[in-house]
């Protein structure tokens, strides 16, 4: 049994060359008892952006706050709170801010994802 709170749990800024404003947090996984998948939150702040990437596994997205787009396979896709998008495997894809302020998502992934 696990019960927290988002503002209580730690959060890491990730440093990449392909990524700018990027902050995550882990949610629930295996550590809190969810053996099989994590639920991360992610934070884009003010023109931020993950890299362009594609992995052997899929992931379920769901949008907190703000605006962003998902560029998912060649096509952007608008998202505002309440959005929800499932990105296969190995399909091209890639996270952004598309508005004034932060821009924070739910992405849940199988464990191997989080790896």
């Amino acid at each position: 049994m696990f019960v927290s709170h988002r503002n209580e749990i730690e959060k890491k800024q990730l440093n990449h060359p392909a990524m700018q404003a990027v902050e995550k947090q882990i949610l629930i996984g295996p550590d809190q008892g969810w053996a099989d998948h994590v639920m991360r939150l992610f934070t884009l702040g003010k023109g931020g952006y993950a890299p362009r990437h594609s992995h052997p596994w899929p992931h379920i997205m769901y949008v907190v706050e703000g605006k962003g787009n998902l560029f998912m396979d060649g096509t952007d896709h608008p998202l505002t709170p309440g959005s929800v998008a499932y990105v296969p495997s190995d399909i091209h894809h890639q996270v952004s801010n598309a508005g004034e302020h932060e821009f924070v998502f739910m992405c849940i992934v199988p464990k191997v994802g989080e790896a």
